[in-house]
């Protein structure tokens, strides 16, 4: 993890590594231990070949304490579940209280480990070692990432045992830590689903709406069982204040089960303990929707759950079938993608299409003379909102030929049209918001179904001016771009609602956290499937590029899209068959599967309903 491997002298295997290729399989030495001299850092191991399997090797008899602590770091890195090698290397008591679920700290490069000064020495019968790195991120014992900065030093303490002689390392932090490169060898982002909690208040139907809530586990250690162990446990602590899980308090999988593996069908039993036993076939199928979207990104696929407590079947359903039991933004494919031509109109052409011949959206903004800067469709694709050229007025009007548009719903006082209105966004329930920039009354707005007063949106104290505005179709999370002295970052928070079905809500915006934090300026972004934004931005004294992001921060582990110059504004759907499509120096350009950038037509904000 992260040391030059050559010049070392002579070594001995720390680790072994097993590579699957054409049905053969190779074992090769991955790193080693010096003999002698300081201890290095330790490997990372490149991350050309995900069917790498990293096992553990245990302490080599009469190891001095330098290669103890690199072969307990080395262990870290294995394929190991439970970490029996790596307890190996620690004494008894230590083994017992080390708890490595709590906590991975992930290492710009993997963890250097140098004697401390005064900490003792092999002739005293201890010594003490500093673990140093620079931080990258954490993830925590909900197994929820998070971005991470500054130096890591942590210390490990070695005794030598009196009789045998041999050294364990019995004082050390709690948790796991590793470079960058094993992280991403070791572990996965996987989208675990909960539903929104206030869609009542937000006077959505009945059916319940998925959220995703995106966790890492450990990719080769029986990553099914994990998932559903994780989904039971409830959602992270970021994410629990805005959903709901169906399953019942307590509900765990059954004393004994083993590894969750589906049956030749694809159909997954899963043995749940006796605080699930009794509930109703709804409320089961909801649970088991939960697991079925969960379970998409895995292998082998899971096309249905069967759920069983106390021996008996609760209820079984299919992924067909998991529409009906509840709403997941990602399976719903819009009609049209729309954008303003150059007479400043709403136009459209179907989704996915490359034909360069749009038509006029039906209604008062494609049909009217008012002229555009931006737009937005809502998710039903029933109803438009734009932004007048200047700036200064938000109108909303029916997808529907001959409707009148009338009186302009928001109004900015700003002085110049970058202090006015930003780009509209629906919400999963038909509501419209936009962000003000008037300096002197900045604000975020939400008009329910799109008329009405305008209802301002409290926020935590955001340092600078909220420039771009994105709901994401579950309606809890928003994606928000704030600039402030010439630094523009993208913001995620979560939407939280209070009052009763029927009433004014009250809606605020909590929890905001940077998921970009290496980028120092953010010019355009959109929602990109279920927890994945697509961000066009640059570090500092960097080029422009275009990325996606995870909504915790991370990276996933997809392909950054084609390089794209001079990118204004980008759109995703939540259904990812479909193309980016950007707004570029060439006009509308989309991006199809594989391909590289294709013009489309001229145009600008170019928008998939949402």
């Amino acid at each position: 993890m992260g040391a030059d491997r050559g010049g070392r002298g002579r070594r001995t295997p720390a680790r072994v590594m097993a590579y699957a290729a054409g049905g053969v399989l190779l074992m090769a030495g991955c790193a080693s231990m010096p003999d002698s001299g300081d201890l290095r850092d330790v490997e990372s191991t490149p991350r050309q070949d995900t069917q790498v399997r990293v096992f553990a090797v245990p302490p080599g008899e009469d190891a001095p304490p330098s290669e103890i602590v690199q072969g307990f770091l080395e262990a870290l890195t294995s394929d190991d579940p439970h970490y029996k090698t790596a307890r190996q290397y620690l004494t008894g008591e230590a083994a017992k209280t080390w708890r490595p679920e709590n906590s991975t700290t992930v290492l710009t490069e993997g963890p250097g480990a140098k004697p401390e000064a005064g900490g003792g020495g092999e002739d005293t019968g201890e010594i003490s070692y500093t673990l140093t790195g620079t931080k990258v991120a954490t993830v925590d014992a909900q197994q929820a990432y998070a971005p991470a900065t500054g130096a890591y030093g942590r210390t490990v303490h070695l005794t030598q045992d009196e009789k045998s002689r041999q050294w364990r390392i019995d004082a050390l932090p709690q948790g796991v830590v590793m470079g960058e490169s094993d992280f991403q060898r070791n572990y996965m982002s996987v989208d675990k689903y909960y539903f929104a909690s206030n869609t009542t208040v937000a006077g959505a139907d009945t059916q319940p709406t998925a959220v995703a809530d995106p966790v890492y586990v450990r990719r080769r250690v029986d990553p099914m069982t994990q998932v559903v162990r994780s989904v039971l446990s409830g959602p992270t602590r970021w994410l629990g204040p805005v959903v709901r899980s169906s399953f019942p308090t307590g509900t765990a999988l059954a004393k004994k089960t083993g590894a969750l593996a589906p049956d030749d069908r694809n159909k997954l039993t899963v043995p749940l303990n006796d605080k699930a036993a009794g509930i109703g076939t709804n409320r089961c199928e909801e649970m088991a929707a939960q697991l079925l979207f969960t379970l998409q990104s895995l292998s082998p696929a899971v096309e249905e759950i069967e759920l069983r407590a106390d021996g008996e079947e609760l209820c079984s359903l299919t992924l067909g079938a998991s529409d009906s039991a509840a709403f997941r933004s990602s399976t719903r494919r819009p009609d049209f993608l729309y954008f303003v031509d150059g007479k400043h109109r709403l136009v459209r052409i179907p989704a996915g299409s490359s034909d360069p011949d749009s038509d006029p959206a039906p209604g008062a903004l494609g049909e009217g003379d008012t002229a555009l800067r931006s737009v937005a469709v809502s998710r039903d694709e029933h109803t438009a909102a734009g932004v007048s050229l200047d700036g200064k007025a938000l109108y909303v009007g029916s997808l529907v030929s001959g409707g009148s548009l009338g009186e302009p719903v928001l109004r900015s006082h700003g002085r110049s049209e970058a202090d006015r209105l930003t780009s509209p966004s629906w919400d999963a329930h038909d509501g419209l918001w936009v962000a003000d920039r008037d300096p002197d009354n900045p604000r975020l707005l939400l008009l329910q179904e799109g008329k009405g007063d305008p209802l301002e949106v409290r926020m935590p104290r955001v340092d600078g001016r909220v420039q771009a505005v994105r709901v994401a179709a579950d309606g809890v999370r928003i994606a928000l771009v704030v600039e402030k002295g010439g630094k523009k970052t993208l913001l995620i928070g979560l939407i939280e609602r209070e009052g009763k079905p029927g009433e004014r809500p009250a809606v605020r915006v909590a929890e905001l956290r940077s998921a970009t934090p290496e980028l120092e300026e953010v010019t355009a972004m959109s929602w990109a499937g279920d927890s994945r934004l697509v961000v066009v931005g640059r570090e500092h004294g960097g080029v422009e590029q275009m990325r996606y992001v995870q909504v915790d921060g991370s990276t996933p582990d997809v392909p950054a899209p084609a390089a794209l110059t001079g990118v204004k504004e980008v759109t995703a759907a939540e259904d990812e068959r479909l193309p980016l499509v950007a707004y570029s120096v060439d006009g509308i350009v989309r991006l199809p599967s594989g391909a590289q950038w294709e013009k489309v037509t001229e145009g600008t904000a170019p928008v998939y309903p949402g």
